[in-house]
């Protein structure tokens, strides 16, 4: 049984999904007749609809995910379920590994790099070497009938609301949809509206599918996407028919019920099911025919869409997606709509509105957002710097919630089988920085997923400590997937890094930081613990007598020009180890906890190596001057700043001499890099304390070279890391928080000369509402626990504070 168009019709179909009908004009602009009317701050609007995937409007509620393209004659929405992973549990840790370490060591410690990536490579990596990647639900596609070219067209996403509307008049009259990915009630939720009469559409669901991607890492590569169009690894196949094992059913008079598997993938049998519900709620005739649902004659109709699959946790994949599709639709069905968008607003809302920020307007902000981003770095629009703050905290509210799966790569949206890298957990940086903006921007709620997520990692990482290195405690290194994969993969001088756990830690410790939660810290501590462990067991004294340092392992994803990645000791090992310890023993004595183990970690961090500053003034990559030869001077990573952002061992208050070493670093690596490693750079040049050279480097991220027409970062392709580092680059700017203190508008530049901040967080759980004119603070207020003592530095000045008995402090000038 076929569920797809006809082939004639269905490319006619898509054409018109896109917002034209085939042999007819084109749409006319909105706004060509008249001004464009004052918009929302927090509004993303568009005069046409999606013609591709990264034009469509993305939705969520933390489990389930949405892209909305808004087309007139046919309606696609893209769906996704966060467990919806190919493969099944498995255990892919190499036993030859624990006796091939110490040759790997040897090598490495003579100099022969080549070598020990030749043995790494047959004896070290994972089995299977390659993780298990993220799926989709694929499609669902409503051919309306009667379309006509409407005389006007928009669509929009209402940040604030989490809903997306599409409208349009035609000589019938006007239409309306409004859709959303309700949290408190688990579905997808599509209303139509038309004029008496004339809403009508068949629903048809097309099966998940592959993309062709042709992505390069080198961003001398990259081109103008907004001028070039679609790009080649755009190109998509066919649906066809229905996968073999999947089934489009009735299920009930007004409903389609759709069953399938994952897919199998590197010689790990697919071990998933799902069910995808659609109901339709209008007065209409409703018919289900031949794995199709047909509306006739309505003035309204909502669309019910629950998915689940039966994955239980990293272990169990027992559970029944369709009993649960079948409750969750039964529970919404008798709420009106009006009833769902005020549970879905609201419990939206508690979380969004916890933050706001005015960076001034001009005429540029007036215009279509993708028009905006076209015109980025030529129009003056410092309301697109806050409406990109304010997108990326959509997006982590909407891809990590409770209960859910944390952010992946692409947060939770993904329209292929076969993602760009697998749309996995890349823990090297990428995950870490889905979550670099989460406390300060109020959403420390949202940062839960990631620390159930190393919790289960944890349990699989000290099997493969265990395994591969002979290691008390827990390892991962630069990649896991829905099945908490611990082992390294893709290849030696790429995944043999055996800091992504660790990472992960001090990640979730700047979470506690944030709150001062007792409840996070004893559940953050036995992880803490579990990695210093690790590397109690593993670090090995430099021949050089420099300190202890890890090995094997790599600087991430960079050559260092001797025949390979592979190295003892990179600086970004040394400098995440040396967080990791601190942070144990800090954890562990506030616990009052294992004093005598906490001697030991102390005294191992004492004895790490430093960082070293090399010959040109840089501060320096690997333990060895090497960065002047390294064959990527201008690497999308910046792995060995990261002692500058996110961690403060590097600062300008403490540390001046390496503080500018990494700044000579930094310049040498250039402004331009990939989505995510120009966010990075606009956190770095944001902590030292350069606005204007961030604001630029931010304006470049803004601009149609990182960033798609939907705000999307372009890596290219997308990911969504680019968004979220982004966001915490502009927070960076704004307030800082580390060393102890609280500094005021560090980081300001002259494009944002007068604006104002409400709720943004700093360290020891407090919140600032900061209000500033012609580049001088105004106000300051700041909420937190009665008696806290809080070091504010503005400017250079220093000044402690106290909280009155309501927690409170509050001051004109400092």
């Amino acid at each position: 049984m076929k569920i797809s168009l006809p082939l004639n019709r269905r490319r006619r179909s898509l054409m018109l999904g896109m917002g034209a009908l085939a042999g007819l004009p084109a749409l006319p602009a909105l706004a060509a007749a008249r001004p464009a009317p004052p918009r929302p701050a927090n509004l993303l609007w568009y005069r046409q609809g999606a013609a591709r995937w990264e034009e469509a409007l993305p939705l969520g509620n933390g489990r389930l995910g949405a892209m909305v393209f808004g087309g007139v004659a046919q309606e696609r929405l893209q769906l996704n379920e966060d467990t919806l992973w190919a493969g099944a549990p498995y255990t892919p840790d190499n036993p030859d590994a624990l006796a091939a370490l110490p040759r790997a060591r040897a090598l490495l410690a003579q100099g022969k790099y080549a070598e020990a990536t030749t043995l790494a490579d047959a004896d070290m990596m994972a089995k299977p070497v390659r993780q298990m990647s993220y799926g989709t639900l694929g499609d669902l596609l409503l051919t309306m009938d009667g379309a006509q070219v409407p005389a006007e067209y928009e669509r929009s996403l209402d940040l604030a609301g989490a809903i997306t509307q599409t409208r349009y008049r035609t000589p019938l009259g006007a239409f309306r949809r409004e859709c959303f990915v309700s949290a408190p009630d688990q579905v997808v939720v599509l209303h139509l509206q038309a004029p008496p009469g004339q809403l009508g559409f068949e629903l048809a669901w097309r099966a998940p599918r592959k993309v062709k991607y042709a992505a390069s890492n080198d961003p001398g590569l990259a081109t103008d996407l907004a001028a070039a169009g679609p790009p080649d690894w755009l190109r998509r196949e066919d649906a066809g028919a229905i996968p073999a094992g999947a089934q489009v059913v009735a299920d009930g008079p007004d409903a389609l019920l759709i069953t399938g598997s994952n897919e199998a993938m590197h010689g790990i049998e697919a071990g998933l099911r799902y069910a995808l519900r659609v109901q339709v709620v209008g007065a209409g005739r409703v018919d289900v025919l031949e794995g199709r649902l047909r509306l006739r004659g309505a003035s309204s109709a909502t669309l019910l869409i629950a998915a689940a699959t039966s994955y239980v946790n990293y272990r169990d994949v027992s559970g029944d997606p369709v009993a649960i599709v079948r409750a969750q639709t039964a529970r919404t069905i008798a709420k009106p709509y009006a009833v769902l968008k005020r549970d879905h607003v609201r419990e939206h809302a508690r979380l969004f509105s916890t933050m706001s920020i005015d960076l001034g307007s001009t005429a540029a902000a007036a215009l279509p957002t993708d028009e905006r981003i076209a015109a980025a770095g030529k129009l003056t629009d410092p309301a697109l710097d806050a409406l990109y703050l304010q997108y990326g905290r959509y997006l982590l509210i909407a891809s990590s919630r409770r209960g859910s799966q944390p952010a992946n790569l692409q947060g939770i949206w993904n329209e292929s089988t076969n993602p760009p890298w697998g749309g996995k957990y890349t823990i090297n940086i990428n995950t870490q920085m889905n979550y670099w903006p989460a406390d300060a921007a109020g959403l420390g709620e949202c940062v839960e997923p990631l620390l159930r997520m190393v919790e289960e990692l944890a349990q699989t990482g000290a099997l493969t400590a265990r395994t591969m290195y002979g290691a008390r405690g827990w390892v991962a290194h630069h990649n896991t997937d829905l099945w908490r994969a611990a082992a390294p993969i893709d290849g030696a001088k790429y995944g043999l890094w055996p800091c992504g756990g660790a990472w992960l830690c001090n990640t979730l410790w700047d979470h506690y930081d944030y709150s001062r939660d007792e409840a996070t810290l004893r559940r953050l501590y036995p992880l803490l613990r579990g990695a210093a462990l690790f590397f109690l067991d593993t670090l090995v004294e430099d021949p050089q007598g420099r300190g202890l340092v890890t090995s094997p392992s790599l600087s991430p994803e960079n050559s260092h020009g001797f025949g390979s990645s592979l190295a003892a000791g990179p600086a970004m090992d040394r400098q995440i180890v040396r967080d990791l310890f601190s942070y144990t023993v800090t954890a562990g004595r506030l616990l009052g906890q294992d004093e005598a183990l906490l001697e030991q970690v102390a005294a191992a961090q004492a004895r790490l190596a430093p960082d070293r500053i090399g010959a040109g003034g840089q501060l320096q990559e690997w333990l060895e001057d090497w960065d002047a030869g390294a064959p990527a001077p201008h690497h999308r990573h910046v792995s060995h700043l990261y002692a500058v952002y996110p961690s403060s061992q590097a600062n300008l208050r403490d540390t001046p001499d390496l503080v500018r070493a990494a700044r000579n670093a930094l310049v040498r690596r250039g402004d331009f890099a990939t989505g995510w490693g120009t966010a990075w750079r606009l956190c770095l040049w944001a902590r030292m304390g350069d606005g204007e050279h961030a604001y630029s480097v931010l304006k470049g991220l803004t601009g149609p070279m990182r960033t798609y027409p939907n705000m999307f970062d372009a890596h290219p392709p997308f990911q969504i890391d680019g968004n979220f580092g982004g966001a915490a680059g502009i927070m960076e700017m704004l307030l800082q928080s580390w060393g102890g203190e609280v500094l005021l508008l560090p980081a300001l530049p002259a494009a944002w000369a007068t604006g104002s901040v409400k709720g943004i967080r700093a360290r020891g759980a407090l919140r600032l509402d900061l209000e500033w004119r012609n580049g001088r603070l105004k106000t300051v207020r700041i909420t937190g626990k009665p008696g806290t003592s809080v070091r504010l530095r503005y400017q250079g000045k220093l000044s402690v504070v106290t909280l009155n008995s309501k927690g409170q402090f509050a001051a004109n000038s400092l």
